[in-house]
């Protein structure tokens, strides 16, 4: 049985027709991974008033088996999305505020935890995208 090549072409041309790929703003910065080996660890982020991150926790080796808020934020909201984050800054947000994540899970073939620190600035400049309906 021959396998005409013009369905192939013809979902080549639809798939290239869609356009570019747009990524989307990183609000974490320097975030150095976790090793869910008993292991503490600083992150911070920068975001705009009245703006959202979302953020996933997942490394490229890991398998995430549960998250947890360990310290809630003061001064925005955070909500729990499957393995990571969406942080909600307020409207009138200036200055700093901060959070704590336990992630378990296991990385390669170890079974453990991580407890992640996030430190939070707001940005004024514009620099960091609003997410929302990401």
């Amino acid at each position: 049985m021959k396998i005409s090549p013009v369905p192939a072409l013809v979902l080549l041309m639809a798939a290239l027709s869609i356009g570019p790929a747009t990524a989307t703003l990183n609000c974490l910065r320097d975030n150095q991974p976790y090793k869910l080996a008993g292991d503490s660890i600083d992150w911070s982020m920068t975001i705009k008033p009245g703006a959202n991150c979302i953020q996933g926790l997942r490394w490229s080796t890991m398998q995430i088996f549960s998250v947890s808020i360990a310290e809630q934020p003061k001064r925005g909201e955070l909500v729990l999305v499957g393995p990571g984050f969406r942080y909600f800054a307020k409207s009138d947000f200036n200055g700093d505020d901060s959070f704590s994540l336990v992630v378990v899970g296991k990385n390669r073939h170890d079974a453990g935890q991580s407890v992640i620190h996030i430190k939070v600035s707001s940005s004024g400049d514009g620099l960091v995208a609003n997410l929302e309906g990401y």
